[in-house]
């Protein structure tokens, strides 16, 4: 039976904290960082309409098609290994970006800081769970961290603003830079040691067929909703995405040292958060997306307004990883999911009706709040869940397993909520362009709230609080554990 305590040595438990924030933070800031500089890029670079969404398609296929290996390298080769390779990668690929003066070199810069992020967000979150013991003090340690990557999933939009307006889009690249090399420097001492790695376990066919089989999965979805469902390349990846999906669940369940084992889902706490981080992907991950188009091609907000628009989201966000906290000692990980869910469909419902063609920044702002914090709580505690009563030797694949799911609701959720939100403003200009905009947003917000609010299914398959308190050992000692 393993310990419910780390055998990990932590010296400076704060300040190594502080170490595995600024790497959530860095994954998340780049995925929301880039949008607004986007025009910018377009016209300096050279990017057509049509190409120009590959700077974010590139990123988000990479990032979610190889975070399966990314975690169950983190298990096998170590955690602190990897959290150094990812902060590496990172800040190479932003030296490249920053250079670039070619489609071609920009992108394959998005490219390499997506695989950076498949890299780090396991080994980050595995070192969070795996550090502090469950209960209390691993809750305190991820409030810190969810704070860090909601946080920069809102706050990239106010630096991309500022970074581009100030200094040219070359700034949201070179921002990274100086963070990774002092995360690299930092990891040798802060974060334990990771010994000898360990050979002979990785699942070569898994690896192959479920990284492929994810990334194109990703790759058909996301490229679809830009170019259209009907082209050969999306039709063909869709149907060699499923059959090799397919062949990677039967290689799971009959391989001796599977990448991703399905006993894992035996744990109800995992195999239930695993479906409301989907569900969340679907839904929740597109406001942010809808909110920054609302405000420029509707409201007319340039870079710099939009990312202080999004101070409202940040502080919400920040407020209710707080509440999740004590949520969760008072109400347990399922009751906190399952308010969690029900504040984000709420905010759903208060945030339609102001997206307005006539509106303003007064008239989101109430639904913003309430969405802010609903996510807050639900971000939190649906990694906690995740985490729940998984041994330590396979948190770094637990990680890897959910933020697959992430990627995967992301990209899926974002396509059919595009296509909710577009239909009916074809040919149209001017206030009839931002009035019929207006419209698919509210609807599209809509459909998001009634999605979300299916999680709270798959919230009650997660144990009781009282289930928990009885399954969970007591803590056992353990004679190299630091604090």
């Amino acid at each position: 039976m393993s310990s419910t305590r780390s055998p990990a040595r932590i010296r400076r438990p704060g300040w190594s904290l502080a170490l595995l924030a600024l790497g959530h933070l860095i994954i998340s800031l780049d995925f929301t960082i880039i949008y607004v500089a986007l025009p910018d890029i377009a016209s300096d670079v050279g990017f057509s309409a049509h190409t120009l969404q590959w700077v974010v398609t590139a990123y988000a296929v990479l990032y979610g098609g190889f975070l399966l290996l990314g975690g169950r390298l983190s298990d096998l080769a170590g955690r602190r290994r990897m959290f150094v390779l990812g902060m590496a990668l990172y800040g190479a690929a932003s030296v490249l970006g920053g250079l670039a003066t070619e489609p071609a070199v920009l992108l394959a810069a998005r490219a390499v800081q997506g695989l950076a992020g498949a890299v780090l967000f396991p080994a980050v979150l595995a070192l969070v769970n795996t550090a502090f013991a469950e209960g209390r003090e691993r809750n305190r340690a991820l409030t810190v961290w969810a704070m860090a990557g909601a946080g920069g999933l809102t706050a990239g939009a106010l630096a991309g603003g500022v970074l581009t307006q100030a200094l040219g889009w070359q700034a949201v690249f070179y921002v990274n830079v100086p963070l990774t090399a002092v995360g690299v420097a930092a990891a040798f001492a802060l974060l334990p040691p990771d010994g000898r790695a360990t050979r002979g376990s990785v699942d070569v066919p898994g690896t192959l067929t479920g990284t492929a089989g994810v990334t194109l999965l990703i790759f058909a979805v996301a490229h679809g909703s830009e170019a259209g469902w009907a082209r050969a390349e999306v039709v063909a990846a869709a149907v060699l995405a499923v059959v090799l999906v397919a062949a990677f669940l039967r290689l799971q369940a009959r391989g001796r040292t599977p990448l991703m084992p399905l006993r894992l889902f035996r744990n109800r706490a995992l195999s239930g958060a695993v479906v409301v981080i989907l569900l969340f992907g679907l839904t929740m991950q597109a406001v942010p997306y809808f909110l920054t188009l609302y405000l420029q091609d509707v409201l007319g907000f340039d870079a710099l307004e939009t990312g202080l628009a999004f101070l409202a989201p940040t502080l919400s966000i920040t407020a209710g990883n707080f509440l999740s906290e004590r949520l969760v000692h008072r109400l347990g990980t399922r009751g906190t999911l399952i308010a969690g869910i029900l504040v984000n469909a709420a905010g759903a419902v208060l945030l339609a009706p102001g997206l307005q063609g006539d509106g303003s920044l007064l008239t989101v702002l109430p639904g913003v709040v309430v969405i802010g914090l609903g996510m807050g709580i639900t971000y939190e505690a649906m990694w906690i869940a995740a985490g729940t009563g998984v041994p330590a030797d396979e948190q770094g694949l637990a990680s890897g397993v959910a933020s697959t799911a992430l990627q995967v609701g992301t990209a899926a959720g974002l396509a059919g909520l595009v296509a909710v939100a577009n239909h009916g403003i074809e040919g149209l200009g001017g206030q009839a362009l931002r009035d019929a905009s207006a419209q698919g947003m509210r609807a599209a917000v809509l459909v998001l709230g009634a999605v979300m609010l299916t999680g709270v299914l798959a919230a009650l398959r997660l144990p009781g609080q009282r289930a928990r308190t009885a399954a969970v050992p007591a803590p056992v000692p353990c004679a190299d554990q630091g604090n």
